[in-house]
């Protein structure tokens, strides 16, 4: 099998990778000489030199991608980690490379060089790894280079396990069974026998079997057999996952995180973080602004449309609760008349006796809305997120419809994924939770731009707007 044959192929990897930088930094040298009229130059480093330092970068190179893991076998690692690793191993060792060649000597190397050469080899290198990666996936569809893998479970996790990596054969991760907890753990549907129990681990994965790896599939209240597992397990040498029960008790991001070096599960949480929080905020900042520019003078025009229809404000002030149960005011062009809630709070209807001549046609075509380009340049709110309810109503939802409040895990927005795909006016609060909840777990800027697009071209013309 080609797994008896690793360290050839790691150090294979090696050396291809060193062939590439070599050849990668060739080309940067080329390039980088081939055209002065473009890129000019005072003069040509010499040649013992550049070869020099075109040595010192091929076994740079490869030396970084070792200590970083990154000819370690990994086949669980997706394509974007793999090119991530890869670009940061080109760029650890341009820096090294900089920083030696700056001390070695009065003049520094041309740092374009090294710099195209980095971003080249990333490209050839990646490239590489992506060809390699998809001739693995074929050799292992067929049978070659598998893993043989034993479950520890019998349950329907476990059954589970089992059939997602019967599903993904290019993983070359092949189930020879299962292992039972106890004699009386209820069984999924497996599709492997059940080859013994935790009691006989060690006869099980021996040397003699063949076992790579055994996955922990187990119940939250079973994994008290860990422990005895692992006293076993630690003999013998064989990989050991633990497939978390815990995400059964997940309600929103479900992820591993680190807290202080300690590995954490997180069972509720946002994605909207970090640099992923700045980009969404310059992202409402600039296009909100540049909206409230080219709207201004359709603005201007329905201000005095509704103040010529009749007594009144022009703009429809309501309390909102948003991002973590925070309450701001919302700015709305009046839609109603005047005295409207004079009764109390009240949700809308497709024939809203409360709403003017005028008004029935801002909300049908959403132009009631355009003042909260207003909110979102404050910060109330964002271009897209979930629709703010008022207090009065949330109250009564939070009851009755679970997960409810975990749309105050992000801003409120004037758009959201649920309004995109007809949850508008008086329709099903728990499908629209729902699809809420959906937007905030798969979030990213390129969702947020294609709710806008949509929004635009056809979103504000919602039949349940009114």
């Amino acid at each position: 099998m080609l797994k008896r044959h690793h360290r050839f192929f790691q150090t294979a990897q090696v050396v291809r990778d060193a062939l590439l930088v070599g050849i990668s930094f060739w080309i940067a040298y080329v390039l980088r000489f081939s055209l002065p009229e473009l890129i000019p130059y005072g003069s040509i480093s010499p040649r013992s030199e550049t070869l020099w330092v075109g040595t010192t970068l091929v076994v740079l190179w490869p030396a970084v991608g070792w200590l970083s893991g990154l000819y370690v076998s990994r086949r669980l690692r997706g394509v974007g980690e793999e090119l991530f690793d890869v670009a940061k191993v080109s760029v650890i060792a341009f820096m090294l490379l900089v920083t030696l060649t700056y001390f070695v000597r009065d003049e520094r190397f041309s740092r374009g060089i090294l710099l195209l050469g980095s971003v080249i080899s990333v490209g050839m290198v990646g490239s590489a790894r992506m060809l390699a990666r998809g001739l693995l996936r074929a050799l292992r569809s067929r049978g070659l280079n598998l893993r043989h893998v034993v479950v520890v479970g019998t349950g329907e996790m476990a059954a589970r396990v089992a059939r997602t990596l019967h599903n993904q054969a290019s993983l070359g991760m092949r189930v020879v069974g299962f292992i039972s907890a106890d004699e009386g753990e209820p069984e999924g549907r497996l599709d492997a026998p059940v080859i013994g129990t935790v009691g006989e681990l060690g006869r099980l994965v021996g040397p003699s079997r063949g076992i790579d790896q055994v996955i922990v599939a187990l119940p939250i209240e079973r994994l008290g057999v860990l422990r005895e597992m692992m006293e076993v397990l630690s003999h013998e040498p064989v990989d050991v996952r633990v497939v978390p029960d815990f995400y059964q008790y997940a309600t929103l991001c479900g992820s591993i995180d680190e807290l202080a070096g300690m590995p954490v599960i997180n069972l509720q949480d946002t994605p909207l973080i970090g640099w992923n929080l700045v980009a969404k905020r310059a992202f409402d900042v600039v296009a909100s602004a540049v909206g409230l520019l080219l709207v201004s003078p359709l603005l201007a025009l329905i201000a005095a449309a509704i103040r010529l229809e009749g007594r009144g404000p022009v703009l429809y002030l309501q309390e909102r609760v948003g991002m973590d149960g925070r309450r701001f005011t919302m700015v709305k062009f009046r839609s109603m008349r005047a005295d409207a809630e004079q009764g109390g709070a009240a949700m809308a209807t497709p024939d809203d006796e409360r709403r003017t001549r005028l008004g029935a046609w801002l909300r049908r075509l959403s132009l009631d809305e355009l003042p909260q380009l207003w909110n979102v340049l404050r910060g109330d709110m964002s271009l897209v997120g979930p629709r703010p309810e008022r207090p009065c109503f949330i109250d009564y939802f939070k009851r009755e419809i679970p997960r409810y409040a975990l749309r105050h895990k992000i801003k409120a927005g004037m758009t959201g994924w649920a309004q995109i795909n007809g949850m508008r006016g008086n329709t099903s609060i728990a499908k629209r939770v729902e699809l809420d909840l959906y937007y905030i777990e798969h979030w990213s800027l390129l969702l947020d731009v294609k709710i806008l697009l949509r929004t635009l071209f056809g979103g504000f013309l919602s039949p349940n707007a009114y």
